[in-house]
């Protein structure tokens, strides 16, 4: 913000780069599960190892407290003052 940057920019630019590495966490993750359906399915019973309704869900549960816990740390970024942020500097 000191150098031009609007306090939207800032938020922007946080929570970006939370989704990002939310994004990757999301499909690594989904990757491994549906690679590790053959462990799965011999603890299972009576249950599709491939649920695309309990993916999902994880997915977006993950992918939510993710975004959340970005936004904290954006909202404060967004709000910190350039002139003490660079005296602190």
């Amino acid at each position: 913000m000191a150098l031009g940057a609007k306090p939207g920019d800032v938020s922007r630019m946080v929570l970006r780069q939370g989704s990002v590495v939310a994004a990757v966490g999301v499909v690594s993750g989904l990757l491994a599960a549906v690679g590790l359906t053959r462990l799965m399915s011999a603890l299972l019973y009576g249950v599709n190892a491939i649920d695309p309704i309990t993916y999902g869900a994880a997915a977006l549960g993950v992918a939510g407290v993710a975004l959340l816990a970005s936004y904290i740390p954006a909202r404060r970024a967004a709000g910190v003052d350039p002139n003490k942020a660079l005296k602190w500097e």
